[in-house]
């Protein structure tokens, strides 16, 4: 079981344009799940940094992954772990637990997630609210990143890690929540 007050989340790279480029999860699945999460922080009150790649007329974070209050850390390379404003702000939230979604797995993913498990956290990896190049090159980040000793679940398992009483007034919140996020099919077929 996770401890919320143990756990922060990180957004890598959920923008306009670019999350349209996963071959794996359907875009429409990505931003529910990421709107899901969004939810889930604010009722748990877990930190969430947000990094994105540079791309012209700024980062164009998707409105799902928006958090008014957080900044948005604009990085130069492929992994948030190297841009010292995002390793710092992770860091600084002295939660050793960081569940990390984004797309590409195969990059922004991957990269941060290895070098954050380098430095000691516990990383899990949200697979739903990732997106790959293709299935094979993302199940090949996938296995490196458990070799290195992350952990690769969904946002379901991961929020019912988290809350495991659902007849508290949050508990019943976070169920409903999931209940909506289970029941929004998605039709829109991966690349």
């Amino acid at each position: 079981m996770l401890d919320p007050a143990t756990v922060q989340l990180h957004f890598a790279d959920l923008q306009e344009g670019i999350i349209e480029l996963s071959g794996t999860t359907p875009p429409a699945t990505i931003r529910q799940s990421i709107g899901f999460l969004t939810h889930l922080a604010q009722l748990l009150d877990t930190p969430v940094t947000v990094s994105a790649a540079p791309r012209p007329g700024g980062p164009a974070v998707i409105k799902e992954a928006s958090l008014p209050t957080e900044p948005v850390f604009v990085r130069s390379g492929p992994c948030a772990w190297d841009d010292a404003a995002t390793r710092q702000a992770i860091t600084a939230q002295r939660r050793k637990h960081l569940a990390i979604c984004g797309v590409t797995s195969e990059m922004v993913v991957l990269h941060t997630a290895l070098d954050a498990i380098a430095a000691g956290f516990e990383v899990s990896v949200l697979l739903d609210a990732c997106g790959g190049l293709s299935p094979r090159t993302e199940q090949a980040a996938f296995r490196q990143i458990e070799a290195a000793g992350g952990r690769i679940t969904s946002v379901v398992s991961f929020a019912t890690d988290l809350v495991r009483n659902f007849t508290t007034p949050m508990g019943r919140e976070v169920v409903g929540a999931l209940h909506d996020l289970i029941q929004q099919p998605t039709y829109e077929p991966a690349r």
